[in-house]
């Protein structure tokens, strides 16, 4: 396999070696660490930008607004509840920016506030307006530089003064970029983690002819599919040998290769990149790569990972193997009154007995549910979650095929594969006799399940499968 190339990898950071699109990090667990009682000592005082708001999210995303959600249920959000983001729009569901979002007009793009929190998971669309309905404070565009654990105060960027008796983090990710000394942030060079990002790819994409996405992840593939849909020249490189390696099997991996390429999709793989190169007009015309060739592009789309966004909350306590921020089955930290959810939080992963981080959607949803549960309620049992990741692509008005996988649990172990993949297709790990992991495209669990126990001989049971 080829990697990045040394001055790339060493000097500057980003790699090609982990798409965003990959399955959770794993590690070996850390050390516990002690969690101390939970007390609260939350104070009133005029001084406050939230005054009487006993609860305080940070991070305006999707485990956000579950956990608003899972705070209403409770009858504890009305006067309550504040919710601090950098973003301008109410919490929504993030997949749809790399899916919906960037279908051409004619193909009916998603657009808020078509997909605000919590449509996603079939709940009620949670519009800037049910906030207000609810009594929930929300802090718009103005994110949290710093926090004072003994004071419990946070402070943002415009300057408000917080106070909070307990406080979730839930900042999410940010996107791994380019370095700026070999064009990462050249016009016409994208990265996709907000309205905003998503926004700017669109304007890019209606002018577009050429357009090369950097990373083999279901994130370049979500967004080379959306570029087919503009019928463009789309190019797809990364330094493996297949798409999303740290996943799909080399057959897998060839069939999805076959389809891209019947909607003219080039693949340019074990490609090294060295640079972005601009043009006379100063945006993006070209990728080069080591080997001294170059790829023309006026449109490119970086999709190399992400890295949890734990600035300003070091002094919570890091992981140091996974990343995030460290907390227990309970999603509280080694503070007491701070909890961190979703893709920034580094948790004990139960039923592989490991610490891990998730950065997929689902695990936003559950782990914010269970969070506010557990600080709301009597509930006491861990979390226990299955691994859950999914993509769909190519679902536009006139695509030759629609696709939607789904993953479960590990890829390791042995693999058996059903299916001829034109409808469906099932791809199952099974180690030492037991299911571990299982990809669906295009089929229901209980069908490919029924299918399958005839052919591995193990129990082909999905836990958790909604």
């Amino acid at each position: 396999m080829a990697s990045l190339s040394n001055s790339l990898q060493l000097k500057h950071g980003p790699s090609l070696l982990c798409p965003h699109s990959s399955s959770f990090t794993r590690s070996r667990p850390s050390p516990c660490i002690r969690f101390r009682s939970f007390t609260r000592n939350f104070v009133v005082s005029s001084s406050f930008s939230n005054d009487n708001r006993e609860f305080v999210i940070v991070g305006g995303g999707n485990a956000a607004g579950y956990a608003a959600r899972t705070f209403v249920e409770h009858g504890m959000a009305d006067g309550r509840l504040c919710i601090v983001s950098k973003e301008a729009y109410a919490p929504y569901e993030r997949p749809a920016l790399t899916k919906g979002y960037l279908f051409p007009i004619d193909k009916k793009p998603a657009r808020l506030p078509g997909f605000h929190t919590c449509v996603g998971s079939g709940g009620e669309r949670q519009t800037p307006e049910w906030y207000k309905e609810k009594g929930i404070e929300m802090i718009y565009e103005d994110p949290v530089t710093s926090i004072d654990t003994e004071k419990q105060t946070l402070t943002t960027n415009s300057g408000k003064l917080l106070k909070y008796g307990s406080l979730i983090i839930a900042t999410g990710c940010t996107a791994s970029r380019f370095p700026n000394q070999i064009g990462g942030s050249l016009p016409g060079v994208h990265y996709i983690r907000d309205v905003a990002d998503a926004d700017s790819l669109v304007s890019s994409l209606e002018k577009a002819h050429k357009v090369v996405i950097v990373g083999g992840g279901y994130i370049g593939m979500e967004v080379a599919a959306a570029a087919v849909g503009w019928k463009l020249d789309t190019s797809i490189v990364f330094p493996a040998d297949q798409l999303l390696k740290r996943l799909f099997t080399p057959s897998l991996a060839q069939r999805y290769e076959e389809l891209y390429k019947e909607n003219g999709v080039k693949f340019l793989k074990d490609a090294s990149i060295k640079n972005l190169e601009a043009g006379s007009v100063g945006r993006v015309a070209a990728v080069k790569l080591v080997d001294g060739s170059t790829v023309e592009a006026d449109t490119v789309v970086i999709g190399i990972g992400a890295k949890p966004a734990v600035t300003p909350f070091e002094a919570v306590g890091l992981n140091s193997t996974v990343g995030g921020i460290q907390v227990d089955g309970l999603f509280r930290t080694s503070i007491p009154g701070i909890f961190a959810v979703g893709d920034v939080a580094a948790f004990p992963l139960k039923m592989y007995d490991r610490m891990a981080r998730v950065e997929h959607v689902d695990h936003a949803r559950r782990s914010a549910q269970h969070c506010v549960k557990a600080l709301l309620s009597a509930q006491t049992h861990t979390y226990d979650y299955l691994p859950y990741f999914y993509s769909r692509v190519f679902e536009y008005e006139g695509s030759r095929r629609k696709v939607w996988w789904q993953f479960f649990g590990d890829n390791v172990g042995e693999t058996v594969e059903i299916g001829n993949f034109d409808p469906k297709i099932a791809t199952f790990w099974i180690d030492s006799g037991k299911l571990k992991g299982v990809l669906l495209e295009s089929g229901s669990a209980e069908v490919i399940s029924k299918r399958s126990k005839k052919k591995s001989g193990a129990k082909q049971k999905v836990l958790g499968y909604k």
